[in-house]
């Protein structure tokens, strides 16, 4: 009974798949009449069913899942949400009204599918022809419908995030070209995600999707390595090719398929792990997919022409894009990486196929496409008829211009280069149509899960639980002089965390083995500190020489590891909470600590060397066939997308260098699904900090971005060829110092500001002392103290009112790193007339039990710590906590405007060295705007620029004279 009810309420809301939510319990009592006369379908027994059932129940996966599509669903193309806003309240109940549900049900509803609050992806455009309709959707669906199952099924993944990438993938699939439109197209986009943050996945499913929709030839550039390309073969091979297109008829069982199918000893295709779609796609109307690559081979140039290239076709007086033909056609599968002789190979092949390249409907992902993909020759080089290229470039130019219908969908985590790319060249890789921002994803360990990057604790007020940095990062202590010694000191405790880290997943593993046995398969630790392959053999050595000396077998490591466990492991996971079981004591935990040390050194030979070098005798790394339980010593081949499984222990002790290749080395950033109490990283100081300031250009670039992603009648106000203007306000720079962009940001009309790091250099005294004189009106208003409402706990703070003008006066006082930081903003405010803008709200954070200092005699302040970046510019950031009580606060305002106020610091700077003569030294004052909504410009466009030269778009590179 229970099951048929199930099946009942099951195909009546599959029945709404893509579409308008409609009557639930009348659809399900006509499936009910079908299965069992007698069955009591009411609504009441779905509620009480839905109540007792198992989060992975499919009756619940199949109404979670229809029901955040349809609280995301648009407004504009949607009649049926009556304009209710998206992923709120009042949308929720317009869903369960047209289900004609109860509120009792709805209640419940509500318990076990609550409304997600994230505001999916950020999507900067220019404007498209819909075509990807919902009748597409649901209609050609064959493979990204198995997918889903897969992420679903293999990868335990949930409803939520199941819907959040379909929602991804969607805002970028509608965004190609049609690929059964007579007239060819182009679109180039760039999709930016977070390291380590499910970037793969994303393009898996553009993939399917984009497969079922009619697209044929697919090419996915990877890295610059062997590994990555491996790593991306299998992945695709596994999650969306599928058994049947791998195997293409032939029978596992003789001999002979060995010479042709890749995975026979592979552990997760005989556990029958890989996605499998039950039939040979073809014999059901569906494309094949015909694998160009393997996975131990790259691409290799095909005999006699590219017979495997072309493409069939039903009739053949039409093009492969006419319909009769496309969707009769199966799709070709090519996985590179970015070497030059492999990609001139498949140009090479391409261009001697027997297709009409001008007719196949071709997807390019590029992988990492910042990396090796920018063209990076020197622009004095160029001419007009001659273009120089890198290698690389060339390449994909070239099948730019030799596939006239191709699509371009760059990824990557690290996205200025690519913004910089040469907007005017046709044939290069600038994002013209559409730029998205990836949400970050939930269960994503990022930037403020290791770094303290919204917080104002001091450091002897830091815990476990209210410190991400005391909870993870492990930085060497400055108090030692003795450098080498703190070193040595580091080394061995990252190697005994290693090590404890490993037995606390054995413990929990065999309490419930099926939840964590798969997230456990692997623990690996990374070491990385240097480039340089002399450096990687001589770190293995002295990891080798104290891994024997370290006692994890004889014993004599027990008194270590206690310590280890009751001072740092066993208080962290106590204060995250994050409900993984751990030991009541060491002693619980001590007899697994010899069984790791087993598993990691089964032959004595705790690490592996990953570089390019080819005599090293070891074991091969492949996480494929078989667990890894070691220690990686390795440079670039451990970076640049390549996914460290199990990764729990890092030790990094490289320079800091380049922020956006620094960024690119954090293989810790990702999901660590049981452990993430476990992961801990040491880093030096140093590096430490650079990783925040790169973490903070790039979190403010993403909140920028998002407040110009507003369309007004359906149109975009801000395309991608306008944010090029913007980045230079994140400190980069266009080509050449002759060169500067045609346009300039003349007014920046948005209601949030935040200054951010475009303060003055914190050894720049003149300055700083400068913008206090300056804020001294503001000081003077702030004399009233009150307890400032939050959503929650409301926080001690000094305010008082302002004239709109007054702020104005004291904006166009202020000094920046650089005059124009700040101009465009101003040059708006400034024009904001009474009527709208009539006060403003001074709002100064005051803190308990702090230093106060005296500014100017004015009065005495909370000072508030903040890191400062390797150039000396400190990050004023407001906290998360304060904008939001403003936020709240400007809401309810008509005509009044929300300004933060912060007097900061260096953060590591002591109460005892701030000067209390009112003439403090290093203080910067930091401000953050919040403006009503009645500021908001009319024509709802945040950007206004003026143009150098008239007859040039605003994104091409000019002369500065």
């Amino acid at each position: 009974m229970t099951n048929a009810l199930a099946e009942a309420y099951s195909t009546a809301i599959r029945g709404m798949a893509n579409n308008a939510p409609r009557a639930l319990v009348r659809r399900a009592l006509i499936e009910a009449e079908d299965l069992d006369p007698s069955l009591d379908a009411s609504e009441d027994r779905m509620r009480e069913y839905v109540a007792a059932a198992a989060t992975n129940d499919p009756l619940r996966r199949a109404l979670h899942l229809n029901i955040a599509r349809w609280d995301n669903a648009p407004e504009d193309s949607n009649p049926w949400t009556n304009q209710t806003p998206a992923n709120s309240e009042e949308r929720r109940a317009t869903i369960m009204a047209a289900l004609g549900l109860s509120e009792l049900t709805a209640k419940e509803f509500a318990q076990h599918f609550p409304i997600t609050h994230q505001s999916g992806p950020t999507v900067i455009a220019s404007p498209w022809d819909p075509w990807y309709s919902d009748e597409i959707q649901r209609d050609r669906a064959f493979y990204w419908t198995h997918y889903e199952n897969y992420l679903r099924e293999g990868r335990g993944w949930s409803e939520g995030s199941i819907h959040d990438l379909d929602r991804a993938t969607n805002h970028v699939v509608e965004r190609l070209i049609d690929p059964a439109r007579p007239k060819p197209g182009q679109t180039k986009g760039l999709v930016v995600g977070y390291v380590q943050s499910g970037k793969t996945a994303n393009f898996t499913g553009v993939i399917a999707k984009a497969i079922d929709a009619g697209y044929r030839l697919i090419i996915v550039m990877t890295g610059t390595t062997n590994m990555l390309r491996e790593q991306t073969q299998r992945r695709l091979d596994m999650e969306l090719v599928g058994r049947e297109n791998v195997l293409r008829g032939a029978d596992e069982s003789d001999e002979t398929a060995r010479q042709r199918v890749d995975y026979l000893d592979d552990e997760d295709w005989a556990k029958g792990r890989f996605v499998g779609h039950g039939v040979r796609p073809s014999e059901v109307g569906r494309p094949d997919i015909h694998r160009m690559t393997t996975r131990d081979f790259d691409y290799r140039k095909l005999q006699q022409g590219l017979p495997a290239l072309e493409f069939e076709r039903r009739d053949r007086t039409k093009p492969l894009w006419h319909p009769e033909n496309l969707y009769t056609s199966d799709a070709r599968l090519i996985i590179v990486k970015k070497n030059s002789s492999v990609l001139n190979n498949m140009v090479k092949d391409l261009k001697t196929t027997g297709d009409r390249l001008g007719d196949i409907p071709a997807l390019i992902i590029d992988d990492e496409s910042d990396q090796a993909s920018i063209n990076t020759t020197d622009p004095k080089t160029w001419t007009a008829e001659n273009k120089k290229r890198t290698a690389i470039n060339r390449h994909i130019s070239n099948l730019i211009r030799m596939l006239p219908r191709a699509q371009y969908v760059g990824y990557t985590a690290t996205p200025f280069a690519n913004v910089f790319v040469d907007p005017h060249d046709v044939e290069d890789i600038f994002p013209k149509d559409y730029l998205i921002a990836l949400e970050r994803p939930l269960g994503y360990m990022g930037a403020s899960d290791f770094h303290d990057m919204d917080s104002s604790i001091q450091d002897d007020e830091k815990t476990f639980a209210n410190s991400a940095e005391k909870a993870h990062l492990r930085i060497p202590d400055a108090r030692n002089n003795d450098k080498d010694a703190e070193e040595e000191r580091q080394l061995q405790t990252a190697l005994d965390s290693f090590v404890l880290a490993g037995a606390i997943k054995l413990f929990r593993q065999e309490i419930d083995p099926e939840k964590y046995s798969r997230p456990f398969r692997h623990h690996t630790m990374l070491v990385h500190e240097t480039m340089r392959k002399d450096g990687h053999r001589s770190r293995a050595d002295a990891i080798r020489d104290k891994w024997r000396t370290g006692g994890y077998l004889t014993g004599s490591a027990l008194s270590r590891l206690r310590t280890l466990y009751t001072e740092d492991f066993a208080p962290v996971t106590d204060a995250l909470k994050f409900g993984d079981p751990m030991p009541s004591s060491f002693d619980e935990l001590a007899p697994y600590i010899s069984r790791v040390a087993r598993r990691i050194a089964p032959n004595g030979a705790p690490v592996l060397i990953v570089n390019s070098e080819k005599d090293i005798e070891q074991e091969e790394l492949d996480f494929d066939k078989r667990p890894i339980w070691r220690i990686l010593v390795g440079g670039n081949k451990l970076a640049r997308g390549f996914t460290i499984e199990g990764l729990t222990v890092t030790y990094y002790s490289r320079n800091a260098g380049h922020a956006e290749a620094l960024m690119q080395m954090g293989r810790w950033f990702g999901f660590r699904p049981g452990y993430r109490d476990l992961v801990r990283l040491f880093i030096t100081a140093p590096v430490r900090n650079a990783l925040e300031a790169a973490c903070w250009d790039e979190e403010d670039f993403r909140a920028e971005l998002r407040q110009y992603a507003a369309m007004v009648d359906g149109r975009p106000t801000v395309t991608p060829e306008d944010v090029q203007p913007l980045v230079s306000r994140h400190g980069l720079r266009p080509t050449a110092p002759n060169k500067m962009q045609n346009a300039e940001l003349v007014e920046r009309r948005t209601l949030s500001k935040e200054p951010s790091s475009g303060y003055p250099a914190i050894n720049n005294q003149a300055l700083l002392d400068a913008n206090i004189d300056a804020c001294i009106p503001l000081l003077l208003a702030a004399k009233t103290s009150v307890q400032f409402p939050t959503a929650g706990r409301p926080f001690d703070a000094l305010t008082g009112l302002v004239t709109h003008e007054q702020m104005v006066e004291v904006l166009k006082r202020l000094t920046w790193k650089e005059p124009k930081h700040f101009a465009a903003d101003l040059a708006w405010i400034a024009t904001l007339p009474d009527d709208v803008l009539r006060e403003w709200q001074i709002v100064m954070p005051q803190q308990k039990n702090r230093t106060k200092v005296n500014i100017r005699g004015v009065g005495k302040y909370s000072i508030h710590g903040r890191m400062v970046d390797p150039n000396g510019h400190i990050r004023g950031n407001a906290e998360s906590l304060h904008r939001t009580a403003c936020d709240l606060q400007v809401a309810s305002t008509e005509h009044t405007g929300f300004a933060l106020l912060y007097p900061v610091i260096d953060k590591t700077t002591t109460g005892d060295e701030i000067a209390d003569d009112g003439y403090p030294q290093g203080v910067v004052m930091a401000l953050s705007l919040r403006l009503p909504r009645a500021a908001a410009p009319k024509d709802r466009n945040p950007l206004v620029y003026r143009v150098k030269n008239r007859a040039m778009p605003k994104y091409a590179i000019v002369d500065t004279d």
